[in-house]
């Protein structure tokens, strides 16, 4: 969703020219596939991390326009909502020291936007829901200031007709309503790109999916929403509800939600573009001045501008990506489970995790996906998010027994995913300092069962314990969090609670 968008409104036959060239789009694609026309391996990877901006009393601060002026990077950019900020890495090559490198430039960053967030008394907070929001934070005078923004937001609430209802069951129950999309801003995360061939796509995308829920259960960073404690990681069922376009109709026919686990594992990208086009009615019917057919007649690139649109609203946790670098089409799988945090030596080790785990499993000679029902993939997925480091899963059964058994999530991910995961990054090239840095990390956090979630409900509940009304406990567990961000040590080594002056406050 990163176009420029002009504010306006459509007519039926934009949408009927619209849809014209979104399959016009989806033909260029299968010519571009049969010519082989895709960029060759180069092994890169992206990543973008989304960001909140709260004060020193731990609160949303709705003053992103102000401190994009002051950062004056092509690096940050808008998000959904004015406590919202994204910064995008530069694609960089899997090998060598390149983890060491990212976290190198990722704090940097951070700590020049933390920097100029500070001029107007706010800062960085990544984590994957800010604790302190509130309900009366969501709301549609607080999008960004971005026509794009605005836009989608209508579009989705027309689609619906309705209020959207937002109703999470957890360790408490959340029950409210809201009229606008905004709450979906709550929700920040970390995307992981990868560049892929073509004939590779599928493996890598079927692999991403298998691992999901050992992605949640090692990295789960969103227990609370507006002061209610619920799943250990609440973006997914908040992602899905607040960007809803069924009415309960719609939602009782089966009808598929625009944010989507998928149904199925699959044999080409193809499939997930065709998917998007055939499920999801479009919400931004902007139309490009370019025939991609043409272009290709022409032997040029087409961009597929329409395509790449309506893509960026179908919120798959594992997206295909359509993009041109240098001339040259290719194609990514875009990684989008994660949420962001605690800290930067987290988010490496979560990058380090996934990209060794996944290499590894996409070459397989007997891939997990033949083996692991894709509802199985998703139950797994729904349990992480609700348990976190502390779930069950079902995973194929090693050896030649076959079928599945019930493991926990940490003995999973210590016995079998860590093991896969070193020998993905031997395979990237990656130097063992680096790889087994990062991956220590996240065995550590197994050893522990300890991560965000865990470290922040343990904090609120000491706070809780020592006589602090609930609102300050959170407001308490946020300031504390923001400071242990800052500093740097992984989330495992935390101290749970909080220091005596704030407790006694």
């Amino acid at each position: 969703m990163g176009e420029k968008v002009v504010a306006g409104a459509f007519d039926l036959s934009d949408r009927q020219h619209y849809r014209d060239k979104l399959r016009r789009c989806l033909t260029g694609l299968e010519r571009l596939l049969a010519q082989k026309r895709f960029d060759r391996p180069k092994n890169l990877m992206g990543l973008e991390i989304e960001l909140n901006l709260a004060g020193d009393d731990g609160q949303p601060k709705m003053l992103n326009g102000e401190v994009l002026e002051r950062i004056a990077s092509r690096d940050f950019q808008t998000e959904l909502a004015m406590f919202n900020l994204e910064v995008n890495i530069a694609p960089h090559r899997l090998g060598g020291r390149v983890f060491d490198r990212l976290a190198e430039e990722i704090t940097t960053s951070l700590a020049y936007a933390h920097r100029k967030a500070g001029e107007v008394d706010a800062g960085i907070v990544m984590i994957g829901i800010l604790p302190t929001l509130d309900r009366d934070d969501l709301v549609s005078t607080n999008l960004s200031d971005v026509d794009r923004y605005t836009l989608l937001n209508d579009q989705i609430v027309a689609a619906r007709g309705e209020d959207f209802t937002l109703e999470i069951d957890g360790v408490e129950r959340l029950s409210c309503t809201s009229k606008s999309i905004v709450p979906e801003a709550a929700c920040t995360s970390v995307q992981l790109h990868l560049q892929v061939t073509p004939a590779r796509f599928p493996a890598v995308w079927n692999a991403a999916q298998a691992v999901t829920a050992a992605q949640i259960a090692v990295g789960a960073n969103s227990p609370f929403l507006f002061g209610h404690e619920l799943w250990r990681e609440s973006r997914p069922p908040l992602f899905q509800q607040a960007t809803d376009t069924r009415p309960p109709e719609l939602q009782a026919q089966g009808v598929r939600p625009r944010t989507w686990f998928g149904e199925r594992w699959i044999s080409s990208a193809h499939e997930l573009f065709e998917e998007n086009l055939r499920y999801f009615p479009p919400l931004l019917p902007i139309c490009d001045e370019e025939d991609p057919l043409e272009v290709l007649d022409a032997g040029g690139v087409p961009s597929l501008a329409e395509l790449v649109l309506h893509n960026g609203t179908v919120y798959r946790w594992n997206r295909p990506v359509y993009g041109i670098a240098d001339g040259v089409p290719h194609l990514r799988v875009e990684n989008r489970v994660l949420p962001a945090g605690p800290t930067v030596t987290d988010v490496i080790a979560n990058a380090a995790f996934y990209y060794g785990l996944v290499r590894s499993l996409a070459e397989e000679s007997r891939p997990v996906w033949s083996r692991l029902p894709f509802e199985t993939a998703a139950a797994n997925f729904e349990a992480a998010c609700r348990h976190g480091i502390d779930a069950r899963l079902q995973w194929p059964r090693r050896g030649r027994l076959g079928g599945l058994v019930e493991v926990d999530a940490v003995s999973l991910v210590r016995d079998e995913l860590l093991p896969l995961a070193e020998a993905g990054l031997d395979a990237w090239g990656v130097e063992p300092a680096d790889r087994d840095l990062y991956l220590g990390v996240i065995d550590e956090r197994c050893r522990r069962r300890a991560n965000g979630a865990t470290w922040q409900v343990a904090t609120f509940h000491r706070a809780l314990e020592a006589g602090l009304p609930r609102d300050t406990a959170l407001a308490a567990t946020t300031r504390r969090y923001a400071e242990l961000m800052h500093l740097g040590e992984p989330v495992h080594t935390w101290p749970v609670g909080l220091p005596e002056p704030a407790a006694l406050g």
